[in-house]
């Protein structure tokens, strides 16, 4: 048996982080197994589901590099194969149209609620046979009358439900639209969905779902029912607790590994072990190793996760990473350092590539003023000669390198007797326009020889300004 799984989200909101984990679970069930993902879009609230929802979900997918084996598919494609099974139950008996009045159905729940009973339809239509004029009658699925429906969750163990208890399920509205718990059983079926991995707000309709699909004939898929993801406040999940969708992560400057790694340690373990690769994750992922209790979503952790993979990702794709932000900044990557040398410079001093892409400015940006406080403790007429001396000194470099320029520096600092901090800092100032970057070798190599001495002959203008003055 090939596993298949399926991810099914509804285009009436965006992708949100509880979303994006069950997906993140069938995708690496899937691929653990050698199986099959499939994404779906469940797209029949019409009134609700938008395109720029849709938009939003298969942009945030892209982002994060799950591919779907098949789809997406598109519920409201698939009509004519639902209102097929609708016309077959009608005529088989296994389903029946009922002609209750919004009215009488409020008065039905009332008497239930007062007598202290579960509110549920009573099934006063299901072996009705006339018609109610002026009545537009929805489609209800005749439920079993007794027995149970057993479900052998993956996660949460041995789940029973009374059919004493289950309902004749609305499955086509009186406008003829099917119902999510309808369209779901015939698209499980038709797509051979071995595996469905989801919420466990859904597990009350789990049951439902495995009667009509033994009303279809179907086989029944094995189910896991995930626990929540709760706020720092151990709340549910919201967006007064951070971002609501997903692609408000990449903006922030979030690795989409770094995402999924987060992720898939909201509920699952592997030992101890808290950084994985995307490699990593499909390995050793196992459904069964999913924890039933909730998880609380830290976004503190979540920005040291991100910080561990910036560090740990190979320059090149790191650098390529950034290049976006900086275009965002209104910065042109082509007009400064490599990106994968940047990369390496910042990646342990950056915790976002936002972050990293607003430290870096100074390597793409030639800036005309100097932070007037750097200014005034760093660049005093005591460094005229020193910062003069080190300009020299870089203008007579042959070989552009991180070595021969801390040689450089160090000589200089050596010949006039300071501690390197005393040339360096101003240094710093000149190069940068503030007074914090990395190691000041590093920051003068990014900057380049041709900018680095223009900037040096800028400071060095202000310093003998300031000399004069004084």
């Amino acid at each position: 048996m090939t596993v298949r799984t399926r991810f099914a989200p509804s285009p009436t909101g965006v992708l949100h982080l509880g979303s994006v984990r069950t997906a993140l679970f069938c995708w690496l069930y899937a691929r653990h197994n050698g199986g099959e993902y499939i994404l779906r879009i469940e797209d029949t609230d019409r009134e609700r589901s938008t395109p720029e929802n849709v938009d939003a979900i298969l942009d945030g997918m892209a982002w994060l590099e799950m591919e779907a084996d098949e789809g997406p598919f598109f519920q409201t494609q698939r009509f004519d194969r639902y209102q097929e099974v609708i016309d077959q139950w009608l005529a088989e008996g296994k389903a029946y149209h009922c002609y209750c009045t919004k009215e009488e159905l409020a008065e039905l729940r009332a008497g239930q609620m007062e007598r202290g009973e579960k509110t549920r339809y009573d099934g006063r239509c299901r072996d009705r046979t006339d018609v109610r004029e002026g009545v537009e009658p929805v489609v209800r699925f005749k439920n079993p009358l007794d027995g149970e429906v057993v479900i052998e969750d993956m996660v949460r163990g041995t789940v029973v439900f009374q059919n004493t208890e289950l309902d004749d399920l609305i499955i086509a509205r009186s406008d003829g639209t099917p119902t999510y718990n309808f369209t779901v059983i015939i698209d499980d079926c038709d797509m051979r969905i071995t595996h469905v991995i989801r919420g466990d707000d859904h597990l009350n309709n789990t049951p439902k779902q495995m009667n009509m699909l033994a009303a279809l004939g179907a086989g029944v898929p094995a189910y896991a029912h995930l626990p929540m993801i709760l706020g720092p406040d151990g709340a549910k999940l919201s967006k007064r607790h951070g971002a609501v969708d997903i692609r408000d992560y990449r903006e922030q400057g979030y690795l989409p590994e770094a995402m999924l790694n987060y992720l898939v340690r909201l509920g699952w373990s592997h030992g101890d072990q808290e950084i994985f690769s995307v490699e990593e994750m499909v390995e050793y992922f196992d459904i069964a190793d999913v924890n039933q209790s909730a998880s609380s979503f830290n976004p503190e952790k979540l920005l040291w996760i991100n910080q561990q993979h910036i560090i740990a990702a190979p320059a090149e794709k790191l650098g390529e990473a950034l290049r976006p932000y900086l275009k965002k900044m209104g910065l042109d990557p082509m007009q400064g350092p490599s990106l994968a040398d940047v990369a390496n410079v910042y990646r342990e001093r950056a915790e976002t590539l936002v972050e990293m892409a607003e430290g870096a400015r100074y390597c793409f940006e030639d800036f005309s003023e100097i932070d007037a406080k750097a200014a005034k403790k760093n660049l005093r007429p005591v460094v005229l000669e020193p910062l003069q001396a080190v300009r020299d000194a870089f203008k007579a470099l042959n070989s552009w390198d991180v070595a021969a320029i801390d040689e450089a520096i160090h000589s200089v600092a050596a010949a006039y007797e300071i501690n390197l901090g005393k040339l360096g800092q101003p240094l710093r100032v000149a190069v940068t326009g503030g007074a914090v970057s990395p190691p000041i070798d590093s920051t003068v190599w990014l900057v380049g020889k041709e900018r680095t001495i223009q900037r040096l002959d800028h400071a060095l203008e202000l310093v003998k300004i300031r000399a004069a003055i004084s």
